[in-house]
């Protein structure tokens, strides 16, 4: 895999949200506004790839049987930098994300990348698949915000948008809302990152409940050739 694919997978076509499905408690529950998108993106991406760097400097030296624990630790010591900046420069933020700014801790993205990605790979790699993913939760995140607080408050980062300020959906600024536009979302990205099988390919007829009845199951590829077929 090249280091451009490894960067830019986490965008669309690994999409840790739409197409992995992990963190999807603090996408649903920040996602109302778009500032506090950015900000819990932002805060995820600097742990997610400062956590990739150091767990892949350490991957050797880490013993296998305590080796989520170790996780945990290296990913507290970063979350707790992020909520000791936030607190001090950007307190409205800090209040803001509250209990989801902590539980970055047991993010699933987070966690899930150390074990699947750096704790195989070099650090440099580490750290671009780290930004990758971060970049793709984060503007996962802001576009769900940017949907739900133009559509459902009616602003913007804060800023009043003519006759929508006073008709906007207010389901939308709800979990039901939240549910709703990710579900339409997660439809989206597959759409655009699935393609449609053809006759050639080897699995077209795989997954049709009739193939074993079916005498053309098999002609599309070599290893769905049936004996009797």
């Amino acid at each position: 895999m090249s280091r451009l694919s490894n960067l830019t997978r986490g965008i669309l076509k690994e999409n840790p949200v739409l197409v992995l499905v992990l963190g999807t408690c603090p996408t649903l529950a920040v996602s109302t506004q778009a500032v506090n998108a950015i900000g819990m993106g932002i805060a995820a991406t600097f742990v997610l790839t400062c956590s990739n760097i150091v767990i892949s400097a350490l991957r050797n030296i880490i013993p296998d049987k305590v080796r989520i624990p170790c996780y945990i630790v290296l990913i507290a010591g970063f979350v707790t930098v992020v909520q000791m900046v936030l607190e001090a420069y950007a307190y409205s933020l800090f209040e803001a994300l509250g209990i989801y700014l902590p539980l970055i801790v047991v993010n699933c993205i987070i966690l899930g990348r150390a074990e699947m990605f750096a704790n195989k790979n070099t650090v440099f790699d580490s750290a671009l698949d780290g930004i990758g993913m971060g970049l793709g939760f984060t503007l996962t995140l802001l576009v769900m915000a940017s949907i739900r607080e133009i559509l459902g408050s009616g602003t913007w980062f804060g800023m009043g948008i003519p006759w929508l300020k006073d008709n906007g959906i207010s389901v939308l600024t709800m979990a039901p809302g939240g549910f709703i536009i990710f579900g339409c979302l997660i439809a989206l990205v597959n759409k655009i990152t699935k393609k449609e099988p053809t006759p050639d390919d080897e699995n077209y007829c795989a997954g049709c409940p009739s193939s074993d009845t079916c005498k053309n199951f098999g002609k599309g590829g070599e290893k769905n050739v049936r004996a009797d077929g």
